[in-house]
């Protein structure tokens, strides 16, 4: 492997693999025909704007560390969206714990390699693979890519490599290569054909569908104005309030809001169509948002805000009105975000996700394998305990 000045090349006799410290040496057209389903997230767009608009770096601790891959024609075939850390912040699978066993031993468990979409708990793909490529070389590739990976981080020095919400159908890849796993769950809304939210409501346990009824009914009485609009239908202006909101969550809760006004108005821009705000208004004035993301197939709940408190506004503007346009728009999932019990009530049910990690160090590894296997029982017990919950009726 060589050195050069921002990124490493490794070559191999049909493919070569590449870590570069940015996307904007790489054509949007190349990186986005890696994606599938549109994913908003790991888009080209979304990306690379989290990189120009001082989303990330030395002030909050991600350095992109891409990796990708080119065949013997130079053309892309695949990459996984992968970032240095030198903290924990806005990953949202937990290793604090990890890192405290390091420093009480005096070792150093940061910096590490990750592969995730900076401070969105959303699951998707983490080797893309184009759709060119035989079965078989996709997954011989993916291998070599998790490969070259650890390689990577040993080269650097690493504690480990973490791939965070990964695809159900990506674990196999990563059981290959020996990694241990850690399970999680959150909270997922299905489309099962409903042709209205009132059908939806249908599927419910009597008092369970009376309740939010009542819920929506508050919001209602309450004179507050429901919009739903696209990020490219926004002014410049209504971007600045609308970041208004979102620094407020996070001032509020004692957060760090790492996405700037800039990021907002880029992707309002670049992606808005695949941005889907719900805005409510009191007396013609905005008083909250619900910021979501869409996919051809999903819809993702991201961020919330508001400046007043209104009764059940919360439960509408971040669940209801996502759920509706979801049903409008035949999408098949919802996914509003990670925590929260209070969401199996209203329709989102526990839904597993997974994590995959390496651990260089033995004296480490061996004892948070132990530990991932522990926390798999429990999760599992956890997450079939909580499915006896659900309000539906079958």
């Amino acid at each position: 492997m060589t050195n050069k000045e921002n990124h490493s090349v490794l070559s191999s006799e049909d493919f070569t693999f590449e870590f570069v410290s940015s996307l904007k040496d790489i054509k949007l057209e190349e990186w986005n025909s890696l994606i599938d389903d549109e994913d908003p997230f790991l888009c080209y767009e979304f990306l690379s704007a989290l990189e120009k608009n001082d989303c990330l770096g030395e002030r909050y601790g991600w350095y992109p560390h891409h990796l990708i891959v080119r065949n013997k024609n130079n053309n892309l075939v695949a990459a996984t969206p992968l970032y240095i850390k030198t903290n924990s912040y806005g990953e949202f699978v937990f290793d604090w714990s990890w890192a405290s066993a390091y420093e009480q031993t005096g070792l150093n468990y940061y910096p590490k390699i990750i592969s995730s979409i900076p401070y969105t708990p959303v699951t998707g793909k983490r080797i893309l693979l184009s759709s060119t490529l035989p079965t078989q070389q996709q997954s011989d590739l993916a291998a070599s890519m998790i490969q070259v990976t650890l390689d990577e981080s040993e080269k650097l020095k690493m504690s480990g490599c973490h791939w965070l919400f990964n695809q159900a159908d990506e674990c196999a890849y990563f059981d290959k290569q020996g990694l241990m796993f850690r399970m999680g769950y959150q909270f997922h809304w299905q489309n099962r054909d409903y042709s209205s939210f009132d059908h939806f409501l249908e599927s419910f346990i009597s008092r369970k569908r009376k309740k939010i009824k009542q819920e929506r009914r508050y919001v209602n009485e309450q004179k507050i104005n429901i919009q739903r609009l696209h990020g490219n239908e926004l002014s410049e202006q209504e971007w600045v309030k609308i970041h208004s909101f979102y620094e407020s969550t996070f001032f509020r809760k004692s957060g760090i809001p790492t996405l700037s006004l800039n990021f907002f108005k880029e992707i309002g821009n670049t992606i808005g169509n695949k941005i889907m705000l719900v805005l409510a208004y009191s007396e013609n004035e905005l008083v909250a948002c619900a910021i979501n993301f869409c996919s051809s197939k999903k819809l993702y709940g991201r961020f919330w805000g508001c400046t007043k408190t209104f009764n059940s506004l919360h439960f509408e503007a971040c669940y209801y009105q996502g759920i509706e346009y979801a049903i409008e728009n035949k999408l098949e999932t919802f996914e509003p975000g990670a925590q929260g019990e209070h969401k199996i009530s209203r329709g989102f049910l526990p839904t597993k996700t997974w994590s995959a990690h390496a651990i260089h160090d033995s004296r480490f590894e061996i004892p948070i394998r132990d530990f991932c296997k522990r926390e798999q029982t429990f999760m599992q017990n956890d997450y079939d305990d909580l499915m006896n919950l659900s309000p539906y009726r079958s």
